[in-house]
């Protein structure tokens, strides 16, 4: 039996509002945390300034990625946990992209013992951040602001 084009048009339309939720929430997520660390390392470091202005347009781009890595998540997880209650499966969602995006940088290090507490640190943010993604995706479909996709 094949859907009727209506509702490829509502199934799309609810996809296309997770993605921007997604988005959204895991850029002012992870938009937080780049420049708590930019705070933290320029007091450490005394280079308050420099860090700043230097960090500024590197920051941009690494929040348009994060937004980018946001839509595919809320895009994705709308459709993993379809209109069941299942932990495992967000835990799961949230796990699996949280350990690609925070493990990536380990292809561009040559001596991944030397860098191991760095990326660490990045997997764990980017856990934190996908979480932070979850619950406002979840947030939002409780309050049936985005319509969970219905298997069948």
């Amino acid at each position: 039996m094949n859907p009727s084009p209506n509702s490829l048009d509502t199934e799309r339309i609810e996809s296309l509002k997770a993605g921007i939720l997604g988005a959204l929430s895991l850029a002012l997520a992870y938009g937080a945390i780049a420049l708590g660390n930019a705070l933290v390392l320029a007091k450490q470091f005394d280079v308050f300034r420099e860090v700043l202005v230097t960090a500024g347009v590197n920051l941009l781009v690494r929040i348009a990625i994060a937004s980018l890595s946001g839509f595919l998540f809320g895009v994705t997880y709308r459709y993993i946990i379809r209109d069941e209650e299942n932990p495992q499966l967000k835990a799961g969602a949230v796990l699996a992209f949280g350990l690609v995006r925070g493990l990536a940088p380990a292809e561009g290090y040559q001596y991944i013992p030397d860098t191991f507490w760095l990326l660490g640190v990045l997997t764990i943010e980017s856990i934190f951040s996908f979480a932070i993604a979850r619950l406002t995706l979840d947030w939002a479909i409780h309050r049936h602001w985005i319509k969970p996709f219905k298997s069948g």
